[in-house]
């Protein structure tokens, strides 16, 4: 995994503080930074970790789709090919981080691109790819860019009410 996979890694930690009890399913465990130190802290609090994704996933309340991000490209390969698809057709909702895994971060899914969430949580913009987005809610988080990451992208934000860290875009 890219950058998702740190997201999901920190994710779960999170998810950990406000009381949620998340596993991890880790089939490639990178060995660079800071990968290996994400999954010691995700260990360090219990958090189970796993290669395999479990064949029944009628029991969680919802799963969490880090796997791949906006740098991706290609075909979906071993051993994501099977997992992608196994979440896709999930009775459990799918939340993805800021890309959905499969998608092109431009143009959003391709023929045969399965993974199409409940929920897309995008990180400091919406990637083009949100447009193809069409489900249920929509959420963006990260209300702290910039003057100048917003002109030189030419970015409109939604302001954010009070402290609150995410805006819902859609519901």
């Amino acid at each position: 995994p890219g950058n998702n996979g740190a997201d999901g890694l920190v994710a779960a930690r999170h998810l950990v503080q406000f009381g949620y009890q998340p596993s991890i399913v880790y089939p490639k465990q990178p060995i660079k930074d800071p990968y290996p130190r994400l999954l010691h802290q995700a260990r360090g609090m219990k958090i189970p970790v796993t290669t395999e994704l479990p064949s029944d996933l009628s029991s969680y309340v919802c799963i969490l789709d880090a796997v791949f991000g906006f740098s991706f490209t290609g075909s979906i390969r071993s051993p994501f090919d099977t997992i992608i698809p196994s979440l896709a057709s999930s009775p459990v909702p799918v939340a993805s981080i800021d890309v959905p895994s499969g998608w092109n971060v431009e143009s959003g899914p391709g023929p045969g691109t399965p993974l199409h969430p409940d929920v897309l949580i995008s990180l400091t913009a919406p990637k083009l790819c949100s447009k193809e987005f069409k489900g249920r809610l929509h959420w963006l988080g990260g209300r702290f860019v910039p003057p100048d990451i917003r002109n030189k992208y030419n970015l409109t934000l939604p302001d954010y009410p009070d402290t609150e860290q995410v805006v819902l875009l859609n519901n």
